[in-house]
């Protein structure tokens, strides 16, 4: 039996009977992907499948006709490929496993070698880039979960946890038993997104003991493979805690003090097209649209926490609507432009001077050569975003210059003596009049709070979220549904671009127990065990094992970006949602 119900505004989940089946229909979509169709998320009973908004009706339409007709043809498909994993056995965990299954370890080494009957098999991805969730474990060999996680895993670690088996790809916290090690590149951005990820859904997986001399001593991950928390439950799979917003690195270089007539990096000479980072803030991160269509290898889209606000932005300086751009919190940010050039501001910034005169928000502002802006703190909200003429230019990963804090792909959170060149990711068109310099900083300041109250008024004592419904609202009971769309629920201080957790009254289930992994999106509303909801943000992992039981809108999403610790939110069905 195929199912295929809407998620979100962007996105349908196909629910299936079988891994073989998700299989086939993964294979597919992505032979012959319907027109708009921009994501496909194998896991272990759906396929959740993004596109294109405007068109959803007509590929939704075209999906389900394809899942109906791979489902009736039986689970045949492209031949898999095998991968090999050279292993040494030789891991931590190795002799406590033996002693507690009762056996040798041979007897271990020689089972995980063999696996089921029917060998292994890369279910999914998710967690993290080029983390494959094995399947074929021999059923002697499932094992928990160590009851307190190692704060370090070695990338190559190769470990199992309940049914499956799996390969770290870089070192990172985790809780799953090793057994070895192997020396793989398992997630490389210079093969490309196509072949970034080494082991794909459906892929067939040979392990095959080897001496250690075979290794090197020392497995480590490729040049930008990232660090992320450790993997989920296996069964089912669990979202990573979300931290606080992390504050920016310590960089080694001089501190930067703009009021400070000796500072080291402000007396270096203005660069031409381009701007120097004089402090960075709490966090400053360089974002663009993101990273479509690589969910499947643990890659999530990323991208501005706010998509609407960075077209706003770049459509005020002339730029593409993916051109990249800096998103700030929490103000503290102070640039330098090398030469002159337009700028805009959109967000929560309130208080922004350009050599001292104030900067209105949402126009086209030009900044001369060598002149300094300064966002201040705003009064309210979290997050703004500056976008230069052209962009900045920085490196790209697997096609995007956004940062990722989940699986930290992407240029690292900015720190003062950083330079950024402008970039020419224009719109197409001519340039544009040169916007108008700003007026002399006025007198006495004492006119700009209330002009700040003007542009922003005092929130609401409650935010509204509009959301539609998820696909498992019906995981919660009836009481649990009408909690969910009543409750006043408290930001809580561990969120960050991963996650907005939410405080209050715990939600109820309609029945024990979890769902298999599947897919998830940005906005999606899932409710862990302890039945507080939690928002997800644009660094999202791409699969997890908790009930979806609503889905933010757009609009709802760029109200979640804005959300301080201790704000006070409502999730709120928007026109034409489902009822309960």
């Amino acid at each position: 039996m195929t199912t295929v119900q809407p998620y979100g505004d962007d996105a349908v989940l196909v629910e299936v009977a079988d891994l073989a089946a998700v299989h086939g229909i993964d294979a597919r979509l992505r032979a012959d992907p319907p027109r708009g169709v921009v994501d496909v998320v194998p896991a272990a009973r759906t396929v959740l499948v993004r596109g294109e908004p405007r068109s959803r009706a007509r590929w939704a339409a075209e999906v389900a006709a394809l899942a109906h007709d791979a489902q009736d043809a039986g689970p045949g498909r492209a031949p898999a490929r095998t991968v090999e994993v050279p292993t040494v056995y030789d891991g931590a965990d190795l002799d406590d496993v033996a002693r507690t299954l009762g056996l040798t370890v041979d007897e271990v080494v020689a089972r995980h070698l063999a696996g089921g009957p029917d060998g292994y098999r890369v279910a999914f991805g998710g967690f993290m880039p080029g983390f494959a969730y094995v399947t074929g474990l021999d059923p002697v060999l499932h094992v928990p979960r160590l009851a307190r996680p190692r704060t370090r895993v070695p990338a190559g670690s190769v470990a199992v946890a309940g049914d499956l088996t799996a390969v770290y790809p870089a070192p990172t916290p985790g809780g799953w038993r090793l057994l070895g090690r192997a020396d793989l590149a398992l997630f490389d951005p210079s093969r490309g997104a196509a072949d970034a990820a080494l082991l794909r859904a459906g892929d067939r997986v040979r392990f095959v003991r080897t001496a250690p001399a075979a290794l090197t001593a020392a497995p480590r991950p490729p040049a930008g493979a990232p660090a992320a928390a450790d993997p989920p439950a296996p069964s089912p799979s669990a979202p990573p805690v979300a931290a606080p917003p992390a504050a920016a690195p310590a960089t080694g270089r001089p501190a930067c003090d703009p009021d400070r007539d000796d500072d080291p990096v402000r007396d270096v000479p203005p660069l031409p097209l381009a701007l120097t980072v004089l402090a960075a803030g709490p966090l400053t991160l360089v974002q663009d649209a993101g990273r479509p269509g690589l969910a499947a290898v643990g890659v999530p889209r990323s991208g501005a926490a706010d998509p609407a606000a960075l077209a706003r932005a770049n459509r005020l300086v002339g730029n593409a609507r993916d051109a990249a751009v800096l998103e700030t919190v929490l103000g503290g940010l102070v640039v330098r432009f090398g030469a002159a050039t337009a700028f805009a501001l959109v967000g929560a910034v309130d208080d922004a001077d350009l050599d001292g005169a104030p900067v209105p928000v949402g126009v086209a502002v030009r900044a001369p050569g060598g002149a300094t802006l300064t966002l201040h703190a705003p009064a309210r909200g979290l997050r703004s975003w500056l976008a230069v003429r052209g962009g900045v230019d920085v490196p790209g990963v697997l096609g995007s210059r956004s940062r990722d804090v989940l699986s930290g792909l992407g240029p690292a959170p900015l720190r003062s003596g950083d330079v950024l060149a402008y970039g020419t990711a224009y719109d197409g068109l001519p340039e544009p009049p040169a916007p108008p310099d700003l007026p002399a900083p006025p007198g006495p300041p004492g006119g700009a709070a209330h002009a700040r109250d003007a542009v922003h008024p005092a929130p609401p004592a409650v935010v509204h979220l509009p959301a539609v419904e998820g696909p498992r609202l019906t995981h919660l009971d009836a009481a649990g549904r009408a909690r969910l769309w009543s409750t006043a629920w408290e930001v809580s201080p561990d969120s960050n671009r991963v996650a907005v957790r939410l405080t209050g009254p715990a939600l109820t289930r309609a029945a024990a127990g979890e769902l298999p992994s599947e897919g998830l999106v940005a906005g999606a509303v899932q409710v862990p065990h302890d039945g507080r909801p939690v928002l997800f943000g644009p660094d999202h992992p791409v699969t997890g094992g908790y009930p979806v039981v609503a889905v933010l809108t757009p609009d709802g999403r760029a109200r979640a970006a804005q959300l301080r610790p201790g704000d006070r939110v409502r999730l709120v069905r928007a026109p034409g949602g489902a009822s309960a």
